[in-house]
């Protein structure tokens, strides 16, 4: 299976001090199948941090995600409530029980897989978790939304399936 990463830079080596916390799945390398969806987030990187928008290609094995040495947490390709809190974990500076399965702050899970939240959706999770709108709210407004991809990498066991394979410059 073919992953696609966009930055800014090209990306040599993984090195996942460098990976932000409190992301949708965690501190982690994020990729995605969706080239495009790399495309975008290479031209995002550019316009903020400078540089030129790169989109560095991966590949990893198509039995990566059933392998039984990696700790995968696999999320249906439409959002959904468990996503959802999953994602509010992960993002909440406050959030303290880190032991729970519904985070992946203590890096649990070697990889994550599922859809993106984009600016609505977090804005939909910020208003679930304060209590403003219901899950049957939040599951009906997930139905209306455009899906991407990601695909993250927590741990160095799993970075080891991760092979560069190529590398594309500004689009």
């Amino acid at each position: 299976m073919k992953l696609y990463h966009g930055s800014n830079i090209e990306i040599e080596h993984v090195d996942l001090s460098k990976c932000m916390p409190y992301k949708d799945f965690g501190r982690g390398f994020y990729t995605t199948v969706l080239e495009d969806q790399a495309w975008r987030m290479a031209k995002r990187r550019a316009k903020i941090a400078g540089g030129t928008p790169t989109v560095t290609i991966f590949e990893v094995p198509d039995n990566l995600l059933e392998k039984r040495d990696i700790n995968c947490r696999l999320f249906d390709e439409k959002p959904s409530i468990e996503w959802a809190v999953f994602i509010n974990n992960n993002r909440n500076r406050k959030f303290a029980d880190i032991s729970s399965p519904e985070c992946n702050t203590d890096n649990k899970y070697d990889i994550v897989a599922g859809p993106v939240a984009n600016d609505t959706v977090g804005l939909l999770i910020r208003q679930f978790s304060r209590g403003t709108i219901d899950a049957e709210y939040l599951k009906r407004e997930f139905d209306f939304g455009k899906l991407t991809n990601q695909y993250t990498f927590h741990t160095e066991k799993a970075l080891q399936y991760l092979k560069k394979v190529g590398v594309r410059y500004d689009r």
